[in-house]
């Protein structure tokens, strides 16, 4: 079974509203996904979307470390960014095979805004990080790194690197799938990403309006 999985963690700007959305855009544009999974502290209630609480009280995007806790889905599972936007044919996505988005700053290095595995193959993530998840949190801890953040998505690449698991870039495997967006032109898709301080709910014209379902 295709799942998507999401995480929602309160105390930020997201809520509700951004699962919601985003179900709907994944609905329309990737119905390959049977599942779509919510993973949040929250008292989610949304129509075609699994909640399953968050174990851990780990802040910020450091929650996005649960995603890969073992038994949470079987066959292609894709952890999705709740600020993706969805306006074309994604199906693509749910393909299987180990697979992440490259960084749109640093070439070579995933993002986890979009990453994609099968079943257990990535549990030991979440194993090694919740075994001593102050140490991961701190910045230094994966050693020397381009990012001048240091979040999940440096732990996770570092973590990976070191088993030696090497995910196909998402750009180089499905081209012309993901877009970044750029406030100045107005068609984007079929998959919208956000980068920095740009978001959907900040979005203009058919962008904004995708997100909103208006």
């Amino acid at each position: 079974m295709t799942t998507l999985i999401t995480v929602l963690k309160s105390g930020g700007r997201y809520d509700a509203t951004w699962v919601e959305r985003l179900a709907r855009g994944v609905r329309r544009h990737a119905p390959a996904f049977e599942r779509i999974l919510c993973l949040t502290d929250l008292p989610l209630v949304l129509a075609g979307v699994e909640r399953v609480p968050l174990l851990h009280d780990w802040p910020a995007w450091w929650a996005k470390m649960e995603a890969f806790r073992p038994g949470l889905a079987e066959g292609t599972t894709l952890l999705c960014d709740l600020d993706t936007v969805f306006t074309g044919p994604a199906d693509a996505l749910a393909e299987p095979g180990l697979a992440a988005m490259e960084d749109y700053f640093h070439r070579g290095r995933l993002s986890s805004a979009l990453l994609r595995w099968h079943g257990d193959e990535l549990a030991g993530l979440y194993a090694t990080f919740a075994a001593n998840p102050d140490h991961w949190m701190t910045p230094g801890s994966c050693g020397p790194v381009p990012n001048a953040v240091h979040g999940d998505q440096v732990v996770i690449d570092h973590l990976l690197r070191r088993n030696g698991q090497s995910p196909d870039l998402i750009q180089q495997i499905h081209p012309g799938l993901l877009d970044f967006y750029d406030p100045r032109r107005d068609a984007h898709g079929p998959v919208i990403i956000f980068i920095g301080t740009a978001k959907p709910d900040t979005a203009d014209g058919s962008v904004r309006a995708a997100w909103a379902g208006t």
